[in-house]
């Protein structure tokens, strides 16, 4: 990664709510959100520079690609799970996380780090088609880094699962 790429980024790195991401499972196998938001940082970073954006415009995505996912809570937790089931009908499927993680990265990065507002209808359009439609560059952008970045993680999980199946067929057949 270069040193534009890590300046740009550096004050969000550092901070301890963010660090916490460390230990927040994500896409499955040994990925965090913490290595998923950088990943997809770096990812929406060289896409920027590869559409020539502005270096502000440039700064502008990747900052939010950074904090796409900065939601602040476990959505595989009890909790989670406990709140959701107030909800019923269209409103519990309305109040999914898919649906609502972007708008809730969206403030609590703003009042962290302080955002444009491009910066925040990128982080909360990101999920589109199940957000709201992106509607600035910034917003494309980050869209299409997550679903790249995510289509690895999750074909590097299936891929894992794949593997350790065929070894324990493998070893059923040699046990048998």
């Amino acid at each position: 990664m270069d040193q534009e790429f890590q300046r740009i980024i550096e004050d969000i790195l550092a901070h301890p709510q963010f660090q916490e991401l460390r230990s927040v499972p994500h896409h499955g196998g040994d990925n965090s959100l913490y290595i998923h938001s950088v990943d997809t940082a770096w990812c929406a970073y060289r896409m920027a520079r590869r559409f020539h954006m502005s270096p502000e415009r440039v700064r502008s995505v990747t900052r939010a690609a950074l904090l796409h996912d900065f939601f602040g809570y476990n959505w595989h937790s009890e909790d989670y799970r406990r709140r959701k089931r107030f909800y019923s009908g269209l409103r519990r499927i309305t109040h999914m996380h898919a649906f609502i993680h972007g708008a809730m990265a969206a403030r609590r990065a703003d009042r962290l780090f302080g955002l444009s507002q491009r910066q925040r209808d990128a982080i909360t359009s990101h999920m589109f088609p199940l957000a709201p439609v992106p509607r600035n560059s910034e917003a494309w952008v980050l869209t299409l880094a997550d679903k790249v970045v995510a289509s690895r993680e999750v074909g590097e999980t299936v891929g894992l699962h794949m593997s350790r199946l065929r070894r324990k067929k493998r070893a059923a057949r040699r046990a048998a």
